[in-house]
């Protein structure tokens, strides 16, 4: 049996190693850290790129979508750039919510998403914009072309979970949420997250 032109014999680190999309900034890639029936906070470990456990979720609220990030992204000055209020980038790769009509149960998946918008959130001075995308190939989704096509009550239910999701009771909240804002503008924070890894990882 011949071995395909791309195989590796090595596990790709998701973060690294993957494609940030077909078409960025408007079609990416997101690779799966969390799903909508998960009450663990699980992330990369950026060593490894291996998945692990965080911490448990300090609220009773589930995550309202699948959430993960945009592989070969970076949240760094030229993504602060674009929020006023913003000090630095998180240093984090790009974060992204990806909405789909039937479930999806299982995390450390890729998926191929239809940016649609996204919401800004600045964690201690930091921006950590959640990225708002669609399931590609999602009938039920697939005339949502900004967010202002979506049902008003995804978006509710995102801005109340990430204004909520690090609350610990009888302390102040250190993440505020900033505007919602549609594809345009999230396409320019994808393109920023690019550039912004690009001067990151590609130093000499």
């Amino acid at each position: 049996m011949s071995v395909p032109k791309n195989f590796s014999r090595w596990r790709p680190h998701p973060w690294h190693g993957l494609e940030t999309g077909l078409y960025p900034p408007e079609r990416v890639y997101a690779y799966i850290e969390i799903t909508p029936f998960d009450l663990m906070k699980y992330e990369i470990d950026k060593n490894t790129g291996y998945l692990r456990v965080d911490r448990p979720q300090r609220s009773s609220s589930l995550p309202p979508s699948l959430y993960g990030f945009i592989p070969r992204t970076y949240c760094g000055d030229l993504v602060a750039s674009l929020c006023e209020g913003a000090e630095e980038g998180d240093g984090d790769p790009l974060d992204i919510c990806v909405l789909s009509e039937r479930p999806i149960n299982r995390s450390e998946v890729i998926l191929s998403a239809r940016v649609v918008g996204g919401l800004q959130t600045i964690d201690q001075g930091q921006i950590d914009d959640k990225i708002i995308a669609v399931l590609e190939k999602d009938d039920s989704l697939n005339t949502a072309k900004d967010i202002s096509d979506l049902p008003v009550i995804l978006i509710e239910r995102l801005r109340h979970y990430f204004s909520t999701y690090k609350m610990i009771p009888g302390e102040t909240s250190l993440v505020s949420l900033g505007e919602i804002y549609g594809r345009e503008h999230a396409f320019q924070v994808v393109a920023a997250s690019m550039e912004d890894y690009a001067k990151e990882y590609t130093r000499s």
